[in-house]
């Protein structure tokens, strides 16, 4: 079964429809793109990471945080849709989408994305540059070899933070803080 195109590639309506066979795909300008599973190690970070968000928004009742599950729609015609490994909705935009069980219209105000083995630099400075033209105020770029995590709350000043800095939610979720290290302990 071939799943419906619009003249602009695949839309995300027509992504849902295809039959499930195990992968887990985003759109990138109506292209279907799947990467390989990331991996124990990323896993590991997902929920270090996600859990310390997870806790910290609902204590202070902010919104609400996803994995990579929940794409986001972030922009149409072409279609391109994202699922970052850990996204962050600001309650009033939360609510909106409350009974959705597709992706979401529209970009997080934080996305966290984990380098994995088989990610390129160069691809993933791509995904947070949509991010941050979708409006996303904030894109965590983690990086379990250098063991830092670069944050963008615009492509031209990224900053750099290394185990012994403290990362910061600031615009993308206030009052959020974590020791660098702390994320990517066992």
């Amino acid at each position: 079964m071939r799943a419906p195109r619009h003249n602009d590639g695949l839309t995300v309506e027509a992504l849902y429809t295809m039959p499930d066979d195990g992968m887990r795909y985003e759109l990138q300008a109506g292209l279907l793109v799947s990467e390989p599973l990331p991996g124990h190690r990323h896993g590991r970070i997902v929920m270090n990471l996600g859990a310390m968000l997870h806790d910290h928004v609902r204590e202070h009742h902010l919104g609400v945080v996803v994995t990579a599950d929940a794409g986001f729609v972030l922009a149409r015609n072409p279609d391109t849709m994202r699922g970052p490994d850990i996204a962050f909705v600001s309650q009033p935009r939360a609510d909106e989408e409350r009974d959705n069980v597709r992706a979401f219209e529209g970009a997080p105000d934080l996305a966290v994305e984990i380098l994995s083995p088989s990610d390129v630099p160069a691809a993933a400075r791509a995904k947070v540059a949509e991010y941050l033209a979708a409006g996303t105020k904030l894109v965590w770029l983690v990086d379990p070899e250098s063991r830092t995590v670069t944050a963008y709350g615009s492509i031209f000043a990224p900053a750099v933070h290394s185990e012994d800095d403290l990362l910061l939610g600031g615009v993308g979720v206030p009052g959020f803080s974590v020791p660098v290290s702390e994320i990517f302990e066992t």
